[in-house]
């Protein structure tokens, strides 16, 4: 560890953290044993971190925000020679906002914005150039890769993959091991550069298990992809759409619809 690190008391006498004299901790908050907060980071009040943290330079973390064992926060990207979208590039600290749960082993870059109240579960990873939105949850494994954004009060269930190049809006759901992609030359010829995006829902958008989008697909405004369904092609709004290729089906039913449930987004 750097020499400017220094050893600080945990919380309740459980062990001892590394602390960076530039660093900045509310006294109300606990920081568990092992963890390390670097040069420039800043915890809110009432912050509650578990055991073996890191939370990297600059991280800025609101009030109240709990942060389980072993998460990383705000670590740098790795560029891969071959990386088509991975670019060299300054970016901003990561930030956290108040109320956040973040669960054990998550993994969250630098350069993305995470807005109040969002629960990332255990093992859940997010990319630079990611933004999400207030409320939503991120479910156990769930990878969202970079420049993605998702909305407000979204729902992305376990192991869901989350391609770079992607929108979510609010109000969308997605279930588990659902799969987007962006790239329809399969890192074939340099023309796939060319044509590289990812899926776009439109708010209030539902998305059944193990679905499958080929790239650039938006699904409409309410429309309803079900189970199993390989999505070959745009689902117009409102519709229920099923199958491979999947096709439409019939209209969503209208107490289905995002604004005739009893929360708005």
């Amino acid at each position: 560890m750097t020499d400017k690190l220094q050893v600080a008391p945990a919380a309740q006498g459980f062990g001892q953290c590394l602390l960076h004299p530039a660093a900045e901790v509310a006294a109300s908050a606990e920081v568990g044993p092992g963890s390390v907060i670097h040069q420039g980071a800043r915890v809110g009040a009432g912050c509650r971190i578990g055991a073996y943290v890191v939370i990297h330079p600059g991280t800025v973390i609101g009030e109240n925000v709990r942060i389980d064992d072993h998460a990383v926060l705000g670590k740098l990207p790795m560029k891969a020679a071959a990386s088509a979208i991975t670019q060299e590039q300054q970016l901003e600290p990561l930030e956290v906002g108040e109320g956040c749960l973040i669960g054990a082993g998550v993994i969250v870059y630098r350069g993305a914005k995470i807005a109040e109240k969002v629960m990332l579960a255990d093992q859940a990873t997010v990319r630079e150039d990611v933004s999400i939105g207030a409320l939503t949850i991120i479910g156990r494994g769930v990878t969202v890769e970079n420049k993605v954004t998702i909305g407000r009060r979204c729902k992305i269930e376990t192991e869901a993959y989350i391609t770079a190049l992607s929108s979510i809006g609010d109000g969308c759901f997605i279930a588990p091991e659902v799969s987007f992609t962006n790239d329809n030359f399969l890192g074939r010829t340099r023309e796939r550069f060319k044509y590289h995006k990812g899926v776009t829902l439109e708010r209030g958008a539902r998305i059944g298990a193990n679905a499958t989008f080929l790239p650039g697909i938006t699904v409409g405004a309410d429309a309803l992809v079900a189970a199993g369904s390989t999505v070959t092609r745009d689902v117009p709004a409102g519709k229920i759409v099923l199958g491979a290729p999947a096709r439409v089906l019939r209209d969503v039913p209208d107490e289905q619809l995002l604004d005739n449930q009893d929360w708005t987004v």
